[in-house]
C-alpha cells in the first residue's frame, strides 16, 4: 500500500493543474488523471464527463476562457486503501471567466486510484456553482 504522502502528492498535482487551468493552461491536467474510459467528472457547471479524453477536453474548454484566479482545498479528509483513496473537502477561491469573477466555495469529492505505481484522479465531483453557471449562461446568450 502506498503511503498517505503519495495520495497527498496526487492531490497537490491535481490542484496545481486546476490552478493552471484557472489561468488559461490545461496542459498539466492530463497527467493528474487516470487513463481509460471509466474516469468521470461532475463539474461545478453541471453535467458529467465520462472517459479520460472527454474529462480532459472539458477542462481545456474552461482554460480557453479562464483568465485568472486560484482554487485551494480546505478541510481535506482522505481515506486511503491499497488501490483506491477518497478525498473530501471544500474548494475555496475565485475563477475569472471571460473577465468576470466567480466565487468558488463548494464541497468536493475526489476519488484516486493506483495506476501503475502512482495515484491518479479517477473521479472529481463538486457542488453546482451558481456564479459560474450565471457567467456561462450569459456567454451562451451572447454567442
Amino acid at each position: 500500500m502506498s503511503s498517505m504522502n503519495d495520495v497527498l502528492a496526487a492531490s497537490r498535482e491535481f490542484y496545481s493543474a486546476l490552478n493552471a487551468m484557472a489561468n488559461g493552461d490545461a496542459a498539466a491536467m492530463a497527467a493528474a488523471w487516470a487513463t481509460g474510459d471509466n474516469v468521470t467528472a461532475q463539474h461545478p457547471i453541471g453535467g458529467r464527463d465520462v472517459g479520460h479524453d472527454q474529462v480532459i477536453a472539458s477542462f481545456a474548454r474552461v482554460a480557453e476562457i479562464a483568465v485568472g484566479g486560484g482554487i485551494r482545498l480546505e478541510d481535506q479528509v482522505i481515506d486511503a486503501g491499497s488501490g483506491m483513496a477518497v478525498e473530501t473537502g471544500t474548494e475555496i477561491g475565485t475563477l475569472v471567466i471571460a473577465g468576470r469573477d466567480a466565487t468558488i466555495h463548494h464541497r468536493v469529492t475526489n476519488v484516486y486510484r493506483m495506476e501503475g505505481d502512482r495515484w491518479k484522479l479517477a473521479h472529481h465531483h463538486t457542488d453546482i456553482s451558481p456564479g459560474l453557471m450565471e457567467i456561462l449562461e450569459d456567454l451562451t446568450e451572447v454567442a
